[in-house]
């Protein structure tokens, strides 16, 4: 059974997920989701419109000795929040901060934990990666988030992730894996072994419009590869976990392979990447929300490097 912590709403309960009917903007809500395993739930906005540095999911995973958390939030402001929904849970050490790849909604709360004994744990190009986009996304933070963006400082990780590496929490194991090209070159995913819960960070979206930085060919082929194991619950890097596991990878794989193919044809028949911004994947539109923005600026990542097929 899911429970909350800080927050009062009404769910409703389908296929183990829970959908809270509105957000308190001055408390932080945890939502059990397996035993010793929390989410927090961001909120569907976009980056332009409405950011507050809280749209991610975040997942807390305790065990026997200590904690280890998933992604942190936008800001040092959401991972301070963050921190003190942990410590009403469990007053254990919070060990590993872990961050599935690079992107600011997903790093910027890593400030919050700084205290010389939480280590930072990523792909082992995390690292480099932020710091080349330190002063983007600083800049970024402080334009949108003001001056809670502004002491959100870019924590890069002392941890890193080569291929596999295996976490140890006490009486329970994260295994983590380093993915190829995908989202972005950043990734990878967690899975509580305990559980059978496994994070999968921005390789995989659910009701929110997948979005790719990286290789839209190396997203489907890392999505095609996670839908080789089963897993108990599944958690998305935005929108709802769930334990069906064939809809949700089906939806995104879906979505993916049409925006794959539409630009391809666009491309054969001369179609500029303008105009294929309005018509690739358009039979999708009503399945996701924040389609239009976030499909056009997908087929404006993708397209200049399907013409070089």
């Amino acid at each position: 059974m899911l429970s909350k912590i800080k927050l009062s709403c009404v769910g409703v309960t389908f296929a183990f997920v829970t959908i809270c009917s509105h957000v308190q903007a001055d408390t932080f809500e945890l939502t059990k989701v397996a035993e010793g395993v929390y989410v927090h739930h961001g909120q569907h906005l976009d980056i332009d419109d409405g950011y507050q540095g809280d749209i991610c999911n975040i997942g807390v995973v305790i065990g026997r000795e200590a904690i280890a958390v998933i992604d942190t939030g936008g800001s040092k402001h959401t991972g301070e929040q963050l921190l003190q929904a942990i410590k009403a849970i469990s007053p254990l050490p919070i060990r590993y901060v872990i961050n599935t790849h690079v992107h600011p909604d997903h790093t910027y709360g890593n400030a919050a934990f700084q205290n010389g004994t939480t280590h930072f744990v990523g792909h082992e190009k995390l690292a480099n990666t932020m710091l080349l986009r330190k002063e983007q996304y600083e800049k970024l933070n402080a334009r949108l988030l003001g001056e809670a963006g502004k002491v959100s400082n870019t924590v890069t990780p002392d941890t890193p992730v080569h291929n596999k590496l295996t976490l140890d929490l006490g009486d329970r194991q994260l295994q983590l894996q380093a993915q190829h090209v995908a989202h972005t070159h950043t990734d990878l995913i967690v899975l509580d072994t305990k559980t059978n819960t496994l994070f999968a960070g921005d390789l995989l979206f659910a009701q929110r419009t997948p979005v790719v930085e990286g290789d839209l060919k190396g997203l489907i082929a890392a999505l095609e590869q996670i839908n080789q194991s089963h897993y108990t619950l599944i958690v998305p890097g935005h929108g709802l976990e769930s334990n069906d596991q064939p809809t949700m990878l089906g939806n995104a794989l879906r979505y993916l392979n049409l925006l794959l193919a539409d630009i391809r044809t666009s491309i054969k028949k001369g179609i500029s990447m303008e105009q294929t911004m309005d018509t690739a994947a358009a039979s999708e539109r009503d399945k996701w929300q924040l389609f239009d923005i976030a499909n056009r600026r997908n087929v404006n990542v993708v397209y200049p490097q399907l013409e070089w097929e």
